[in-house]
């Protein structure tokens, strides 16, 4: 009866000592995922902001349909533009309308607005250079009265986007060493438990590896199945962040979550091997009146 009772409390003892390494590396894990996911998605989150930015060319009123349609065309064959969008002077004075809850229009007696159009660049052009370039040679023809872009705002969005991609990256590797060291931490914990095991059956005779393997195979096993349950937690996180945030099209850049997924995988697994192999080596090297 005694020893049932002390056979099942060792088994609870083991269980709980399995299950702290399972929800420690789990969490670390998956926190590390976390930051690897924006990590890598910061290029399509700064492209997504880029591509908002619009420069409007605003048109004499003296220009033609068919100059207005030629200047469209010119401006989608160019590379740097994603999309284009004509608003004529009524429709822009409807709007500016509404936003002001006034009808100008009817109070001046006549519409001050002009015909404009609207340019969406692909992020990849959204720059000082490019986009000069891009209001230069669209401000040559005759009947452009005037090209605008916010350009403060451009250099603002390319000097945060390269501050906020360093100090994430900073931050990335700072969380992953530390990852290294609580992973590591939890596993020569749960050695330590059993270091009396490990000499007692060092000193009946067993090798070195006779000993170490079955430990290196078990907390293997409890880093893949920690690694699973951090990638259950990722897989949750991006399709609630696809879902609330479409914009970003995450579901189009699969290689990211390969990097990251993977990298989790081998983390979780590559740390425990490892630490596993190291805090069993300790043991065995130590005399045995150390082990106390």
């Amino acid at each position: 009866m005694a020893q049932s009772f002390q056979e099942n409390f060792q088994k609870r003892r083991l269980l709980t000592g399995y299950f702290s390494v399972v929800v420690s590396i789990t969490l670390v894990l998956f926190f590390v995922g976390v930051l690897g996911l924006f990590l890598l998605n910061t290029k399509n989150i700064a492209s997504h902001f880029k591509e908002q930015i619009v420069m409007t060319v605003y048109l004499k009123d003296s220009t033609k349909d068919i100059e207005i349609t030629q200047l469209q065309k010119k401006i989608q064959l160019n590379p740097a533009t994603k999309n284009v969008r004509f608003t004529p002077k009524e429709e822009a004075a409807e709007l500016y309308s509404r936003d002001i809850g006034e009808d100008f229009v009817e109070f001046l007696g006549y519409n001050p607005l002009l015909n404009s159009i609207d340019i969406y660049f692909n992020a990849a052009f959204v720059n000082t250079l490019s986009l000069i370039q891009t209001k230069e040679n669209i401000e040559t023809a005759e009947f452009v009265n005037e090209v605008v872009y916010d350009q403060p705002l451009v250099t603002l969005l390319d000097e945060n986007i390269r501050k906020i991609s360093i100090v994430l990256l900073i931050t990335t590797v700072l969380f992953v060493v530390i990852a290294l060291l609580l992973i590591n931490s939890s596993i020569r914990l749960s050695i330590y438990s059993k270091r009396f095991i490990i000499k007692t059956m060092q000193l009946v005779g067993a090798t070195k590896s006779f000993i170490r393997r079955p430990f290196i195979w078990t907390h293997l096993r409890l880093g893949f199945v920690s690694s699973l349950l951090a990638l259950g937690g990722l897989t949750l996180l991006f399709f609630e962040l696809n879902k609330r945030f479409p914009e970003l099209n995450m579901m189009n850049h699969p290689f990211e979550l390969i990097v990251v997924f993977g990298g989790v995988l081998l983390l979780g697994i590559g740390i425990t091997g490892i630490s596993t192999f190291f805090a069993t080596q300790r043991y065995l090297n130590l005399k045995t009146d150390a082990v106390y």
